[in-house]
């Protein structure tokens, strides 16, 4: 296979535009902006898996995850080439359910802390919303070639929302539950 990147600077973004496919658009576009949403959430999951995650699954599920979400900056570049599919949402959906299984029902909202694992995985979920928003507004200026990459960034949210609780158990400490009427 031939080299990708063989120079990693072109220069030709200086002017603040950059190309995808054969247009030049503004690097300050919806769809540049979530690109780099999507970019900035993959990362976001490396540094999860960076915090010496003891769940296998759990690792394995959040580095099939980054590999989708490469593919997702692909499709929105080339929108035209699906690869984001029912198919996915529904795995996600599996995992979702599977991890949830092992989990106590929640009767208040969950802090967003805990061990280092879990509270990266929960930046990452508010980093996947955050993709989600932009994803609706792009789709509401031009309608998304696939609307499974909505229903992708809603179900990715809602695991590693329930990753992160996974995650805070490796440690056996207590979710810490929000106190809607704490004593002042």
């Amino acid at each position: 296979m031939p080299y990708r990147l063989t120079k990693i600077y072109t220069r030709q973004g200086d002017d603040g535009f950059t190309v995808l496919g054969d247009k030049q658009i503004s690097k300050d576009d919806l769809l540049v902006e979530l690109m780099g949403t999507i970019d900035e959430l993959n990362s976001t999951i490396g540094f999860i898996l960076s915090q010496n995650i003891h769940d296998k699954e759990i690792e394995q599920c959040l580095t099939q995850i980054q590999n989708e979400l490469f593919d997702m900056g692909g499709e929105l570049h080339l929108p035209t080439h699906l690869v984001i599919s029912a198919e996915h949402v529904t795995r996600l959906e599996n995992w979702l359910d599977g991890f949830n299984s092992t989990l106590p029902p929640l009767k208040e909202f969950v802090l967003p802390r805990g061990n280092p694992g879990a509270a990266a995985t929960h930046v990452a979920r508010t980093v996947c919303r955050r993709a989600e928003r932009c994803a609706v507004r792009l789709h509401r200026q031009v309608t998304l070639y696939n609307p499974q990459i909505l229903r992708y960034l809603n179900r990715l949210s809602d695991l590693l929302f329930v990753i992160a609780r996974r995650l805070a158990r490796e440690t056996d400490s207590e979710e810490k539950l929000w106190e809607h009427e704490r004593k002042k």
